[in-house]
């Protein structure tokens, strides 16, 4: 039988997979960016980036930039490995090999 491993349930959400993958290339992005990017509503955007942040996956900076309010999202180190181990993890469902 094949051994199915177990997926992050935190990164087994569309929006929050896609905001983790932006941020693995990205490194970090501004929430404007991740809401344009991702089609998502402001509202539901702020509440899967604090799931996320919550997790410890990724940082939230609030700051000022020309006199606006700026929210900029890093990601961690924790966030770096949980995504590469939920790829490798998502592997095993599609690896016919085994």
């Amino acid at each position: 039988m094949k051994d199915y491993k177990e997926l992050d349930p935190i990164l087994h959400s569309q929006l929050r997979l896609a905001v983790m993958s932006i941020l693995m290339s990205a490194r970090e992005a501004e929430f404007t960016a991740l809401r344009e990017r991702t089609g998502a509503t402001a509202g539901n955007l702020s509440v899967q980036l604090q799931k996320l942040r919550d997790a410890g996956y990724i940082d939230i900076a609030k700051q000022f930039r020309d006199n606006y309010p700026q929210t900029v999202c890093r990601i961690l180190p924790a966030g770096e490995n949980a995504f590469r181990q939920y790829v490798l993890h998502l592997q095993t469902y599609i690896d016919t090999k085994k």
